[in-house]
């Protein structure tokens, strides 16, 4: 086996740092290539585009790594084909090595060069300050090795990912074609107050650090940010709340299996917890009780389908409502022969959602595990 080699940043990659064209360039209208001007349209590993550039300033290559240098610094993604970067985008290529190694050295990266930020409103960091970042760089044949095991990892994730969207997906239509466009004239409608106990979330004083945790030994606590997550279900929280704060200020536990909903700073984002849970007061918690006339799933499709802007003003873009606008929300009863059929289609795909967000989340740990010990050194792989 090789050795590996102390260097830096710059060389090993070409750094291509982002120059965003002036904006009359820019369009939705599929003119000119795509345009990135951050990392707003990420995906887990590719980007996504909903503007385009007829004269861009700079390029990246299909297959560099997208790097944000700018607010925040550290989201990474592949290029996936020819594109337009703007500043808050640097693009970097392998000079004799493997891109596919390059972009999970950067993920190994991240926390040093985060660390390195400038810049004291956005954040930021520069060319020179990215170059400059220490590596130790393995054989090329190492290289590939170590992407190859990592990658495989990602496409398997990937897979799992793209399968829970195509049964959602199927899910959202099957809702709307039975309790939508084939709704009974005679089914009735209910306040969700009437049906469901409805709570709100809690947050503790954020200058007293002491109440925040990030230890698995304390509760998990939803944010809007963790509702962002993809899938039905939610597994992880960036925060955990100490057991000391849920007494001192009175915050409701959620138990597992209830159907979640944001509805200020980010609205309609809906989850479902897989374990006793807390949540900030942007997120309202829907408990059931002998009253209830649905299950989880059948809630969970009306709040993804339900069409939020009609409590809101014509006038304005709705990105919140009040607790009082969602214990009014009228939720259609069907005949419950009607649910009981539905459930028996539909349970097992959210089943098989629940199944596939658990493997994910062993293969990210395996994976997140191993990358700093390929990375470093620690171990290695045999030629």
């Amino acid at each position: 086996m090789g050795e590996w080699r102390d260097t830096t940043l710059s060389e090993i990659a070409n750094l291509n740092m982002g120059q965003s064209p002036k904006s009359e360039f820019y369009s939705q209208d599929n003119i000119g290539i795509p345009f990135l001007q951050g990392n707003r349209t990420f995906g887990l590993k590719y980007p996504y585009f909903d503007t385009y550039c007829s004269e861009p300033k700079k390029i990246a290559n299909s297959g560099d790594i997208l790097f944000s240098v700018r607010a925040p610094v550290g989201a990474i993604n592949i290029a996936n084909t020819e594109i337009c970067i703007g500043r808050g985008l640097s693009a970097l290529s392998a000079k004799n090595g493997n891109n596919d190694f390059l972009y999970f050295l950067l993920h190994y990266l991240k926390n040093e060069i985060i660390n390195n930020e400038s810049g004291s409103v956005f954040g930021s960091i520069n060319k020179t300050d990215l170059g400059n970042i220490k590596v130790l760089y393995p054989p090329l044949e190492e290289q590939k090795a170590i992407a190859g095991v990592l990658s495989s990892l990602d496409d398997k994730i990937d897979l799992l990912h793209r399968q829970n969207k195509t049964l959602e997906a199927l899910a959202q239509t099957f809702f709307r074609q039975w309790f939508i466009e084939e709704a009974g004239e005679g089914w009735e409608e209910k306040p969700l107050s009437e049906v469901t106990k409805i709570a709100i979330g809690r947050t503790p004083p954020r200058k007293e650090f002491h109440w925040f945790s990030k230890s698995s030994e304390d509760i998990k606590w939803v944010s809007i940010k963790d509702m962002g997550e993809d899938g039905a279900f939610t597994f992880s929280t960036s925060e955990y709340l100490t057991k000391e704060a849920v007494k001192t200020f009175n915050i409701p536990v959620i138990p597992v299996n209830t159907v979640l909903l944001s509805f200020k700073m980010t609205l309609g984002r809906v989850k479902i917890t897989t374990e006793e849970m807390l949540s900030n007061e942007a997120i309202a918690h829907f408990k059931f009780h002998h009253k209830t006339p649905f299950n989880k799933e059948y809630l969970y499709l009306f709040l993804k389908t339900y069409p939020y802007e009609i409590l809101g003003s014509t006038s304005s873009i709705v990105t919140s409502i009040n607790s009082t606008m969602i214990k009014d929300m009228l939720i259609p009863i069907p005949d419950k022969n009607i649910i009981e059929d539905f459930t028996k289609t539909i349970e097992p795909q959210f089943n098989k959602i629940y199944s596939n967000q658990k493997q994910i989340k062993t293969l990210e740990n395996l994976r997140d595990t191993l990358l700093p010990k390929l990375m470093s050194g620690e171990v290695r792989i045999k030629e």
